[in-house]
């Protein structure tokens, strides 16, 4: 069943009977550990700054002396816990698989955002801290014994990593991130990895509590190695392993529209990536004037075992150049990741919205559901007739499959609406009313991040759970 029009508030909704999922209790329990996962991850991320601690309370103080004691104390402490932030977020941004299927990529790259601010202060904190410290136990002024931290090779090493920290940091500023080009952004969050690796000599070295032979040592020596282990194997041996494997190469590009093109592509044994519909991968595409720069791409059709599809809206002049890509194109990958998938829903219901090229994972996503006829129901939304590729598709798949599909054109909304078209919030259209079952429904949303939060407002005003908010953001 379809239909082309979104109903307003305080009408009735859809005809069909919607039968019981027999696995039902099978999709709660999976939200419930999911949630839980959630928890204990982030719960991680805050013991291991507190072990950095605990770490120097067993073996620093005592070691500890004079009128800057104190001030010394709260230094180390501020730079061993900044530093024990910092290589977490080298561990959520590496793509480790557990981590991804656990939480998503989204969800653990949010978490390494949010993390970085307070890495920072508590690394200027340490800085700051010390300089202080020593220069009360020593009775020279402040710019004396900056001067004379300055002249140690390995703290000058140390204060350029601080100084890469405060790019990476300042570049993820919003209103900075918005002026930047992805590739430029990109480039600037390498100097993460090099921030990390020029902290490790004053850390050994200068550090009080890290004295050879201690046990203190070789657990810090064994966090650098993990982390960066993390990032070389998961972000550059394993990619480059999968794609000699699997030798992936463009198949042939095919016009859609409005600057939208579907790219096939080909390779072999690719039932081993295990991918699902609604996940993403990293594609860097060997031709001229793309090979430099690697695209995050969702899959728009579900993998088979020789073939893949992508889907893309001319944005910007890397995507632009992905329309003139030539058949047998080598393509490596890494990936996949998020789990903007049907493994993630909790529910039996479904209620789904995409926006403009939003519909790209949307449109596999629903090729991999597994929901009993009548069960799901789609809002596709558009400012144009234009803006409309594989729209088509999706109307073929709902009908073949007894489910819902509602449409939303035209230019935005205003209000607590203006996720939807002028004409649908003028007659009262909200998400309840589009969703009637909304709240015993897993509600997935694919669109610009705005437009995104306005779906997920109206919803959890009408008393959906986060929980069960489900998003693929397209924004870095």
């Amino acid at each position: 069943m379809t239909s082309t029009s979104p109903r307003p508030a305080g009408t009735s909704g859809p005809a069909a009977v919607r039968p019981r999922d027999p696995h039902e209790h099978l999709l709660a329990a999976r939200g419930r550990r999911r949630r839980a996962a959630r928890h204990v991850l982030t719960a991680a991320v805050w013991a291991s700054a507190a072990v950095a601690v605990l770490l120097w309370a067993s073996s620093g103080a005592a070691t500890l002396t004079g009128d800057g004691r104190i001030v010394i104390v709260l230094g180390i402490v501020a730079g061993l816990v900044g530093t024990d932030l910092v290589l977490v977020m080298l561990v959520l941004a590496a793509r480790v698989p557990a981590i991804d299927r656990v939480v998503g990529h989204d969800a653990a790259m949010a978490l390494h955002g949010r993390l970085g601010k307070p890495a920072l202060y508590l690394l200027l904190a340490h800085a700051g801290l010390l300089v202080i410290g020593y220069s009360l136990d020593s009775g020279e002024g402040i710019v004396p014994m900056v001067a004379a931290l300055w002249a140690a090779v390995d703290v000058r090493l140390g204060i350029l990593g601080l100084a890469a920290l405060i790019v990476v940091v300042v570049s993820s500023v919003v209103a900075v991130r918005k002026v930047l080009p992805y590739e430029t952004w990109h480039a600037v969050h390498l100097l993460s990895y090099v921030a990390v690796v020029l902290a490790v000599p004053h850390q050994l070295q200068q550090g009080q509590v890290l004295a050879e032979t201690t046990w203190q040592r070789a657990y810090w020596i064994a966090l650098y190695a993990a982390a960066l282990g993390c990032v070389v194997w998961f972000r550059f041996v394993r990619p480059a392993a999968r794609s000699l494997r699997h030798r992936v190469t463009v198949a042939g590009v095919q016009p859609l529209g409005d600057g939208v093109v579907s790219i096939h592509l080909t390779g072999r044994g690719l039932s081993a990536l295990a991918a699902r519909g609604g996940q993403f991968f990293m594609w860097r595409f060997w031709a001229a004037g793309t090979w430099w720069h690697a695209h995050p791409l969702s899959l728009s059709a579900a993998p088979t075992a020789h073939s893949l599809r992508l889907t893309v809206r001319a944005l910007g002049r890397g995507s632009a150049a992905l329309a003139q890509l030539q058949p047998g194109t080598p393509v490596s990958f890494e990936g996949p990741y998020g789990v903007f998938t049907d493994s993630s829903r909790s529910h039996a219901k479904v209620a789904v919205v995409a926006s403009g090229i939003g519909i790209t994972p949307v449109r596999a996503f629903l090729e991999d559901l597994k929901a009993p006829p009548g069960s799901v129901t789609i809002l596709l939304r558009a400012r144009n007739e234009r803006e409309t590729p594989l729209w088509g598709e999706v109307h073929e798949w709902a009908r073949a499959r007894g489910h819902h599909v509602f449409t939303s054109i035209g230019p935005r909304g205003h209000g607590p609406a203006g996720w939807l078209s002028g004409h649908d919030a003028a007659r009262g259209v909200r998400a309840m009313s589009v969703f009637p079952d909304l709240r015993e429904s897993d509600l997935f949303i694919c669109g610009s991040p705005r437009w995104a939060d306005l779906v997920e407002a109206d919803a959890t005003a009408a008393g959906l759970s986060p929980d069960q908010i489900h998003r693929e953001r397209f924004g870095w």
